[in-house]
């Protein structure tokens, strides 16, 4: 795939947002839904370079934006570590200067307020306003399971208000294609509930309804 034509293809993906890429890929890929956006309104789409890191213990994210590309999104495991912030707003102010997309991290991080006001998305598990150290070596660019979800790295996060899903590097085109045609389905429903059709009707649920005495 052209550079050009992938860009495209991922900035569609982020417009029809993770809940319909997720049910467009056969409900697969979906990280839990303890992983929330510091900021609602945020969207994010990009290739993942996943980071392996030591709980309380942030090196291995210094080292990443020496090896991070213009709109990769780091994603990164922490252990699901809660009582240190790993990621602030320094760390924020050199992801953008790197053209880096968002973050992903299972773990906490600190510094909201002035996260959300440079308008980087963050997707973590919490906040925590305790520092780490900066001794423990990692990994860089490993698979990564987190919650149900395995990352590989390369492959495209796509996240919003409603949480984070994964598509495969090589499968974008087919899912975008099956997301499209998903929402135009759900733009019809809503053309037909708006002319006074019912959702039992439209999803072939009125049999089902009546087998279960539910008339």
């Amino acid at each position: 795939m052209r550079q050009e034509s992938h860009d495209n293809a991922l900035e569609r993906l982020r417009q029809l947002g993770a809940a319909t890429v997720y049910e467009a890929q056969g409900a697969r890929g979906a990280f839990d839904s303890g992983l929330k956006p510091l900021d609602p309104a945020s969207r994010l789409v990009g290739p993942a370079l996943t980071v392996d890191i030591r709980p309380a213990d942030n090196l291995m994210l210094h080292y990443a934006l020496l090896k991070a590309k213009p709109g990769d999104v780091l994603v990164v495991d922490a252990k699901g570590f809660m009582e240190a912030g790993p990621w602030g707003d320094v760390l924020t102010q050199a992801a953008l200067a790197c053209g880096v997309a968002g973050l992903v991290i299972h773990g906490a991080v600190r510094d909201a307020e002035a996260i959300v006001r440079m308008g980087f998305p963050v997707f973590c598990r919490g906040l925590s306003i305790k520092g780490t150290g900066k001794h423990q070596p990692g990994l860089l660019n490993v698979p990564l399971c987190i919650g149900d979800a395995v990352v590989r790295p390369g492959d495209i996060v796509v996240g919003d208000r409603d949480g984070l899903v994964m598509v495969e590097r090589d499968a974008v085109d087919l899912v975008l294609a099956s997301a499209l045609a998903r929402e135009e389905k759900e733009a019809g429903f809503r053309r037909a509930i708006a002319n006074g059709s019912s959702t039992a009707e439209l999803l072939g649920l009125t049999d089902t309804l009546h087998r279960l005495g539910l008339h």
